[in-house]
């Protein structure tokens, strides 16, 4: 499958009109992101309803094109997002998903073939690292132009929860996560900063506490953010879809950006044939470059347990 990456229609197709389709549909077109948005659900009535009650509100917030439609308006996409599959149940993992997800997204990717022709894909649907891998080696596209939102949402996750703990705004806070999309992420805290210093400089000039156990508490009230939300209103949606709006202005609009995203590694950090979030340059051909750099042993090492976490996911599939 040879695509084509020219960039011009500003189309997208988001297969799957559940919460997270449609709230990733209402940011893209009150952002006014993209010029044409395309739901497609197995549901049609409801892809239709969803793309009704969005329509109303454009002629006073945006200009997009919104409307219902089936795979055949995969032509000529700059960006397919798929959010389809079940949800996570209050109590599950996003690794419990894997076995009923995978099938689900075997027969989207299998629709979408049909009519590609071009354009990005973009794996929502959990457990995202997995369904990545399995849509990337489906699809035979070239290395990044299929890619998940991976950390992505973790690390605004993790952001918010840093700023909120040292008192100060989220825009003078920078780091990420890496690893799984789940209970294997990682807080690279050595590649953290308050305005450009060093997270620990910041505190300890602050007079703020910042020790292991202060690292630790933050990153599990991060890590358990999800199921905290899931057990509170039974989903999440409005987060992820504010996050992918990140990321399809970068490709539609061509605005380069860099972000924890999850896609197949190739080498990075030594690692081969499984897909997990590395910093990634993000643009109009999916993820253009990984990231390398050098993060601290306890790092790696929750790093790679995230890696062996997935294969072995991954080799449950195959059995």
């Amino acid at each position: 499958m040879k695509p084509n990456i020219k960039i011009g229609n500003r189309k997208v197709a988001i297969i799957g009109a559940g919460f997270v389709g449609a709230s990733i549909a209402y940011a893209l077109t009150i952002r006014d992101i993209a010029r044409e948005v395309v739901l497609i659900d197995v549901n049609r009535e409801k892809a239709e309803g969803e793309a009704w009650d969005i329509r109303h509100g454009l002629p006073i917030m945006g200009t997009t094109d919104l409307y219902a439609g089936d795979y055949s308006d995969c032509a000529d996409c700059d960006l397919i997002i798929i959010t389809a599959g079940r949800n996570r149940r209050n109590g599950e993992t996003r690794l419990d998903l894997a076995s009923d997800n995978v099938k689900i997204m075997h027969s989207v990717v299998d629709s979408i073939g049909q009519y590609y022709n071009r354009g990005v894909i973009l794996i929502i649907s959990n457990p995202v690292d997995i369904l990545t891998y399995k849509a990337d080696e489906w699809m035979g596209l070239p290395n990044g132009m299929v890619f998940g939102s991976g950390c992505i949402l973790d690390t605004s996750r993790l952001v918010r929860t840093i700023a909120d703990y040292v008192g100060l705004n989220t825009g003078v806070v920078n780091g990420y996560l890496v690893g799984e999309h789940g209970d294997h992420q990682v807080p690279v805290w050595s590649r953290m900063s308050i305005g450009g210093i060093p997270i620990a400089d910041y505190c300890r000039e602050m007079e703020i506490p910042w020790d292991e156990e202060v690292k630790q508490s933050l990153a599990q009230k991060t890590r358990q953010m999800g199921a905290d939300i899931i057990h509170a209103k039974g989903k999440t949606h409005y987060g992820i879809a504010t996050c992918v709006c990140c990321i399809a202005d970068a490709i539609i609009n061509m605005r380069p950006t860099i972000a924890p995203v999850t896609s197949r590694l190739q080498g990075e950090h030594g690692v081969r044939d499984v897909a997990l979030s590395v910093p990634s340059v993000i643009g109009p051909a999916g993820v253009g470059q990984r990231i390398r750099e050098k993060w601290d042993p306890e790092e790696y090492n929750g790093f790679f347990a995230a890696v062996d976490k997935v294969r072995a996911t991954l080799k449950t599939l195959e059995a």
